[in-house]
Parts: C-alpha cells; sequence; structure tokens
C-alpha cells in the first residue's frame, strides 16, 4: 500500500477542485491510501480580498516570510508518506503565504524529508520564477521534487489581469461584463487535469517517479512562454527592491504600498506592453537560449 498526501490551500476553491481531480485517479486505486490537508491560517486572508489587504500582504509574500498557520493533524505525521502532492498558488511571484507558512514549521520539516514530492501551481500565467523559489525551499527540507504541473489561465496577459482582479475583488468567477472570458484555469484544464493522476498513480506504483516528469510533459504538464519569463525574471529584481524598501518603512507603509499600487499598474499597463515588443523584435537572436531556458524551467 502507498501513502499518499494531498496539501493545499485554496482560497476560492479553485485549487481544491484541481487538487481532488487530480487525485482522483489514486483514490480510485486498491493500492493508494489517499490523505488530504487543506492548510489554514491563524489570522485567514479574507476573501474576496478589498484592496488595501490584497496590497498589504505583497511584502511578506513576495519575500517569503511566514506567519502562523494552523497545526496539522498528529495522525498525519506518524504516516509513512510515499509522495506528497503540493498544491500551490502565486502570490506576488513568489509560493503564496499560507503554503510558504507551512513549508517553515517544524511539522513540514518531518513531513518533506526524505519524500518524493509533485509540484501543482494554480496561477494566472506567471509561476516559473515562483517555482524555482520553491525548489529551494523542497531542498532545505530535504524533500526529492519528481514531478511539476503547471495549470494556468491562458487568456492574453492583459486581459487575464482584468478578470482576475475581478474576480478576487467580488468573489464571484464570472464574466466581468458579460464579454470578458472567465478567470482563472479553463475548466476543461481542470477537467481534464485527471489525466496527470493517472500519470502519477502509474508511476508511484511501479517505483518509477525518475521518469515521472517526461510522462507529465508528454501530456502538456507544463507550457513555456519566453516572454512571460523575461517579465517574471524583470519584476522579481523590481520586486525585491520595492518589498524590502516597503518593509523598512513601518510608519508609513500604508503610504508607500499605494505609491506600488500606482506603480504596479503602470508597468503592467505601459511597461509590460514594450518588453512584449522588445522581446519579439530580439527573438530571433536569442533562439538558441531560449530552447534551453525552456528546457530547464519544464524539467525538475
Amino acid at each position: 500500500m502507498k501513502n499518499v498526501l494531498v496539501l493545499y490551500y485554496s482560497q476560492s476553491g479553485q485549487l481544491e477542485t484541481i487538487a481532488k481531480k487530480i487525485a482522483q485517479p489514486l483514490e480510485n486505486s486498491n493500492a493508494i491510501q489517499l490523505y488530504y490537508h487543506k492548510i489554514e491560517m491563524k489570522e485567514p486572508f479574507p476573501f474576496p480580498w478589498n484592496k488595501s489587504a490584497f496590497f498589504d500582504v505583497f511584502p511578506e509574500s513576495f519575500l517569503q516570510i511566514p506567519a502562523a498557520t494552523q497545526p496539522i493533524s498528529p495522525e498525519l505525521l506518524a504516516v509513512p508518506f510515499d509522495l506528497i502532492l503540493l498544491h500551490y498558488q502565486v502570490w506576488y511571484l513568489s509560493p503564496s503565504v499560507p503554503v510558504n507558512s507551512f513549508l517553515n514549521t517544524p511539522e513540514a520539516a518531518l513531513l518533506f524529508k526524505n519524500t518524493p514530492v509533485v509540484t501543482i501551481t494554480g496561477s494566472r500565467n506567471m509561476w516559473v520564477m515562483a517555482q524555482e523559489k520553491m525548489k529551494v525551499v523542497l531542498q532545505k527540507k530535504q524533500a526529492v521534487l519528481k514531478g511539476n504541473i503547471a495549470l494556468v489561465d491562458r487568456v492574453g496577459n492583459l486581459i487575464s489581469v482584468i478578470t482576475i482582479v475581478e474576480w478576487l475583488f467580488s468573489g464571484v468567477k464570472k464574466r466581468y461584463l458579460g464579454i470578458f472570458p472567465l478567470p482563472g484555469v479553463s475548466e476543461k484544464d481542470i477537467n481534464e487535469s485527471s489525466k496527470f493522476g493517472t500519470i502519477i498513480c502509474n508511476h508511484l506504483l511501479n517505483d518509477d517517479l525518475d521518469q515521472l516528469q517526461a510522462a507529465l510533459l508528454a501530456q502538456n504538464a507544463v507550457k513555456i512562454s519566453s516572454y512571460l519569463v523575461t517579465v517574471d525574471k524583470t519584476a522579481n529584481k523590481i520586486f525585491e527592491k520595492w518589498s524590502n524598501f516597503i518593509l523598512s518603512k513601518k510608519k508609513s507603509r500604508k503610504n508607500w504600498l499605494k505609491v506600488f499600487n500606482v506603480y504596479l499598474w503602470l508597468a503592467i499597463w505601459l511597461i509590460s506592453p514594450i518588453v512584449y515588443i522588445l522581446h519579439i523584435l530580439l527573438y530571433p537572436l536569442k533562439v538558441s537560449k531560449i530552447k534551453k531556458e525552456k528546457e530547464y524551467y519544464q524539467s525538475v
């Protein structure tokens, strides 16, 4: 019997749905015992968000500063897990505060030590650098990363900004103004994600997790946009300066967060289109580099 832990944090319910959909084939196997743990904060984050709370989490999110989480069941800590399916969202280009906070607990150190892990992200579109940060965290926990699945909102970058923000601030997943596409990972991608669970199940039962990522990639588990990788890397450098600066301004934090809010919208609507145009123009000169980059970020 193989023991598998499904670990996740979800506000809107989207990532919980993804977690259960991917876990379905494992749950149907008589050779696998499945366990779930939903990460909860001692001081929950709001959903829907309001603007003040949404921007207030920026510095701690980006810099991966943990907060207190609710304890995990002692019974789970006693189980020798053969695999952990770690689902997480991306907040401000880093793994979300709840998931990062849980991973910083002594309990997580026990769970993850020498344990194979598959990471699964449900994000707007930029997840690559967050996954690089997750790799570092898992290495420190002595976990063994065996696979990665990246489910993203596939509509255009600027359109997804509008739809996701509307969803986060209203709490309702709907077509904004009746004309925009639904926000988040598409229902089609969510419903079809059980195929990844089938692959994971087969490789786990065959003790062949070393070949798991190749099999996941054959089913398009990870798609890389070289443009978004460029934006992600650039934004990380800028966010690092902003987050450290805001943390240093304890008395005027709220005022500087308002300034950051204005900067962020200018960056999204003015700077990012310019970066896209430059990327298109320079693409022929960087084909070889981009190919190597894609291969790296698709791997574990």
